[in-house]
């Protein structure tokens, strides 16, 4: 896939934050906290769009959500081969992850969702290097960061 993009990740001082990724941080801490009860409640509360919050909510964290959280899950898709899951598995313990949930939808025409839990606590390399090997397997055709969260 000649269109893959390697995601990079940044620390970004708050003041120069775009206003709709400031006030979809505040709705995710409305929900998270129970001081709103859906998104459509805690949108209309900072004055966001819905399409907005759904756009920056798995792109936009605050730095202590990061530093403290050991999970992340990941969501792949891929080309159905053989041997597909357990090379990712291979990727995921060399990375010194653990894997807490697998999910996997049956195959359609060829291709299938995979969503992986894992326990980054023992981490070795960061994400974004885990990434990159990840999107240098020729069958994945995509993978994201779906969350980082306990």
């Amino acid at each position: 896939m000649a269109n893959k993009v390697d995601k990079r990740f940044f620390l970004v001082r708050e003041d120069v934050l775009p206003e709709a990724m400031k006030k979809t941080l505040d709705a995710k801490e409305m929900i998270e906290r129970g001081k709103a009860e859906s998104v459509w409640e805690a949108v209309q509360r900072v004055d966001l769009s819905r399409s907005a919050y759904y756009k920056y909510r798995d792109t936009v964290f605050p730095f202590h959500t990061i530093v403290k959280e050991k999970l992340i899950t990941l969501f792949f898709y891929l080309e159905d081969r053989s041997g597909t899951l357990s090379e990712l598995l291979r990727v995921v313990a060399s990375s010194g992850c653990n894997v807490l949930t697998i999910h996997q939808t049956i195959p359609l025409q060829g291709r299938a969702n995979v969503t992986l839990s894992l326990d980054a606590s023992a981490m070795k390399v960061g994400v974004d290097e885990m990434m990159t090997n990840f999107r240098k397997m020729e069958f994945v055709e995509k993978v994201e960061v779906l969350g980082s969260g306990t």
